[in-house]
């Protein structure tokens, strides 16, 4: 297969993890591909994409908020990505520009994970009301989940959730950040970044269920840790990170994706300190 690049956008982006995870895929399937990490800016996307075209470029990763401000520059989106109106990843061919959504997947796979692959939710918490939380409302919805309560700071931007809570067959619950309960539930998603759901560490219950915590730092989060500590398996931001890439190499490499080698990759540099840990990459949206 002749030598072909990647990237991942975003800005900033230079701490992003995203080039460990497709490089160590590349190299395993002996593909003389180059993945970079590239700072661009809402307003410089359409520019940056119409200098990537087949067959030079296999594909791209991106970050939020490019994830949803990509969907009118493409020639084809995903039935998915329309839905939870983000596309993560685009994959260049022929006939253009295609845009596809990981994220939903990568979440199913992170849950499946730490919970076990027949867990089931029949109820669920979702910790913030962004982009990232319709991903999650879709994987969750996709599991079997009928009944959610969404905390959020700001209730117009979780109203905007409700289309596609009801696309997905799911019951929304809008919770005020400020008075939220225990997370008594079958699985909580906190879709926020590093250090802003800490408040929640203190709200773990005593038989807590699956936390798929998608910010990822230096350290774990305060939530993760008090997760963990109360016996509750966690799922973390390198998880989701490692599940929506698998996903995209193999749609933009055409091959199977070596799990394997790309888990090696993204965790080897983390490991010290934390059993589980949550991480460190590009937080919730890369």
């Amino acid at each position: 297969m002749a030598p072909r690049r990647a990237a991942v956008l975003g800005s900033p982006i230079a701490h992003s993890r995203s080039p460990l995870l497709h490089r160590a895929a590349y190299a395993a399937l002996g593909l003389d591909w180059t993945y970079e990490a590239i700072d661009v800016t809402p307003e410089q996307l359409a520019s940056v994409l119409a200098g990537c075209s087949w067959p030079e470029w296999a594909g791209l990763s991106l970050t939020m908020p490019l994830k949803t401000d990509v969907l009118p520059l493409l020639d084809e989106v995903s039935s998915l990505a329309v839905r939870v109106q983000a596309a993560n990843t685009v994959v260049f061919t022929e006939s253009g520009a295609h845009g596809h959504n990981t994220d939903v997947a990568g979440m199913q796979r992170a849950l499946g994970e730490a919970g076990g692959s027949g867990h089931r939710a029949d109820s669920a918490v979702v910790i913030g009301s962004g982009a990232t939380a319709r991903s999650a409302i879709a994987a969750l919805g996709g599991l079997g989940t009928r009944s959610i309560s969404v905390i959020a700071r700001s209730p117009q931007r979780a109203a905007d959730l409700r289309p596609c809570a009801e696309d997905f067959g799911v019951d929304l619950t809008v919770v005020d950040w400020s008075h939220a309960p225990a997370l008594e539930s079958d699985v909580v998603i906190s879709t926020v970044p590093p250090g802003a759901a800490d408040k929640f560490a203190e709200r773990v219950p005593e038989r807590p269920g699956v936390l798929l915590d998608v910010a990822y730092g230096d350290s774990p989060t305060a939530l993760a840790r008090a997760w963990a500590g109360a016996g509750g398996p966690v799922a973390d931001g390198l998880d989701l990170l490692l599940w929506q890439a698998v996903d995209q190499v193999q749609l933009m490499t055409g091959l199977d994706a070596p799990v394997a080698a790309m888990r090696a990759a993204v965790r080897e540099p983390v490991r010290d300190g934390w059993a589980d840990p949550a991480g460190r990459p590009d937080g919730p949206d890369a």
